[in-house]
């Protein structure tokens, strides 16, 4: 066998072993997936950031408290 046709029957198990996700448990999730709109994407762009943040803050305290303390 050639490269190609090693290539070639890479693509046809992966493409057979994805083409049921539509049909089994995750079925359901994947029909109820929906692309979020312009104002889910900001709000949930807005709650990572917060968060990203918070947790850099409470790292900074920690790393403050520490360098100063002990």
């Amino acid at each position: 066998m050639s490269v190609e046709e090693d290539l070639i029957e890479v693509q046809k198990k992966v493409e057979r072993r994805f083409s049921n996700i539509g049909k089994g448990k995750y079925a359901r999730i994947i029909k109820m997936a929906k692309k979020p709109n312009e104002q889910e994407y900001v709000k949930v762009l807005a709650i990572t950031g917060v968060g990203i943040i918070l947790l850099g803050a409470l790292g900074f305290a920690i790393y403050y408290i520490m360098s100063v303390y002990f």
